[in-house]
């Protein structure tokens, strides 16, 4: 099942999009999911944290992520997948595309086992 746990770098106005357009889709913004708790923290633990709560971490991140992914693949550990967004491809001042690009992969791919699972977000 595809749930989304987007970055502390996406506006929570796409949350918020997302769940106007459907009830179904469970999104949240970092800064709203456990209070903000994990705002600032590493992303290890952010990881270890989404994968806990079976959630898909939505990222610009291609700098800190892949290689985090990397170690955790050769150690044989479960994350709960991430979907990686490129700014030249939808920039992230771009609510309504993102939005809408999310929405597809979530009508796509929702009843899909997200676990390990990485893909890009095409606009």
């Amino acid at each position: 099942m595809l749930n989304f746990l987007l970055d502390e770098h996406i506006s929570p106005h796409v949350a918020e999009g997302l769940r106007r357009r459907s009830r179904r889709i469970l999104v949240w913004g970092l800064a709203e999911w456990e209070k903000g708790r994990l705002l600032g923290l590493s992303d290890t633990l952010l990881m270890q944290t989404a994968a806990a709560h079976r959630l898909t971490l939505v990222t610009y991140d291609r700098r800190t992520i892949p290689p985090l992914l990397k170690v955790w693949a050769e150690e044989f550990r479960d994350h709960g997948g991430v979907v990686f967004i490129d700014d030249k491809t939808i920039p992230a001042s771009d609510f309504g595309g993102l939005i809408r690009a999310l929405r597809v992969l979530w009508v796509e791919t929702h009843q899909w086992d997200w676990t390990n699972r990485i893909c890009v977000l095409r606009g």
